[in-house]
C-alpha cells in the first residue's frame, strides 16, 4: 500500500503551485491574452505548461502547509508579481494607444469616436487602429516569449516569500505612468509637428486671403497629410515599442 505524509505532499505541490499562479496572475493581466474571447482554459493550460517546462530554471521553492497563513501571504505575494508584470506590458500597450490619440486630435479624426466591446471604452479611429497594430507587432516581436522570459527570471529577482508587498519597493509600479506620456509623445511627436506647422500655414493664408473657406479646405488637407504622415510612421513604430517593452520587464527581472 503507497503511503505518503502531508509534508511530502507538500513538498510535491510547492514546486509546481507557486509558478502556476504567478504564470496564471501573468496571462491574466497580459493584453491579447486577457480578452473575452480567450477562454479561461487556454490561460490555465498555459500557466500549467510554464510553471512544469520552467522547473529547472526555477529556484528552490519554500514548503509551507497549504492551510496557514504564511501559504496565504504567497499566494497574494503571486498574485500581485503577476498582476503587476501583465500592467507592465498594458502600460505599452496605453503608451502606442496615447500617441494614436494624439495624432487621432491633430487630424481631427477624434470626432470618429465609437464605443469597443472588447476593452468597454469609448475609443477614436486612430487609437483603436494603433491598438490593433501594436498587437500585430507584440506577437511578431516574440513579445509573449518575452515576457516568460521575464516571468520566469522574476522568481530569481523576487523569490517566492511571505512578504506579498517586498517588491514593490524595487520595481516601483507607481513611475510607470511617466511612460505612457514620454513613449507615447515620442511615437506622436514628429506628425504632431508636422500639422502643426501645417495649421499655422492654413492660419496664415486665411489671414492674407479672407474669402477662402479655411474650414473646407483645411480639413482635407490635415486629414490627407495626416494619412500620408502614417503611411512612413507605422513601419518605425516597432523600435520604440519594443524599447519601452524591454524598459518596462528590466525592472521586474
Amino acid at each position: 500500500m503507497i503511503t505518503f505524509t502531508e509534508a511530502q505532499l507538500n513538498a510535491w505541490i510547492a514546486p509546481l503551485l507557486w509558478p502556476f499562479l504567478r504564470a496564471l496572475a501573468v496571462f491574466s493581466a497580459l493584453p491579447i491574452f486577457n480578452r473575452q474571447n480567450v477562454p479561461l482554459r487556454v490561460r490555465i493550460g498555459l500557466a500549467a505548461f510554464i510553471a512544469f517546462a520552467a522547473q529547472p530554471a526555477l529556484p528552490e521553492m519554500p514548503v509551507v502547509a497549504l492551510d496557514s497563513m504564511v501559504a496565504l501571504s504567497i499566494v497574494a505575494q503571486q498574485v500581485l508579481i503577476g498582476l503587476t508584470m501583465g500592467f507592465a506590458v498594458r502600460v505599452v500597450f496605453a503608451a502606442v494607444e496615447f500617441a494614436g490619440e494624439l495624432i487621432g486630435l491633430q487630424m481631427g479624426l477624434n470626432f470618429a469616436g465609437f464605443f469597443d466591446p472588447v476593452t468597454a471604452s469609448q475609443g477614436t479611429a486612430v487609437s483603436s487602429f494603433f491598438a490593433t497594430l501594436v498587437a500585430w507587432i507584440f506577437i511578431a516581436l516574440n513579445g509573449h516569449l518575452i515576457v516568460v522570459t521575464a516571468l520566469v527570471s522574476s522568481f530569481q529577482a523576487f523569490p517566492v516569500g511571505p512578504e506579498p508587498f517586498a517588491f514593490l519597493t524595487r520595481s516601483q509600479p507607481h513611475r510607470w505612468g511617466a511612460e505612457i506620456f514620454s513613449t507615447g509623445l515620442w511615437i506622436a511627436l514628429p506628425l504632431v509637428a508636422m500639422l502643426m506647422f501645417v495649421n499655422l500655414a492654413l492660419g496664415f493664408i486665411s489671414r492674407v486671403a479672407p474669402q477662402i473657406q479655411i474650414f473646407a479646405v483645411g480639413f482635407p488637407i490635415t486629414l490627407g497629410l495626416g494619412l500620408l504622415s502614417l503611411w512612413f510612421i507605422v513601419p518605425a513604430l516597432e523600435q520604440p515599442f519594443a524599447s519601452a517593452l524591454e524598459r518596462v520587464l528590466s525592472t521586474l527581472r
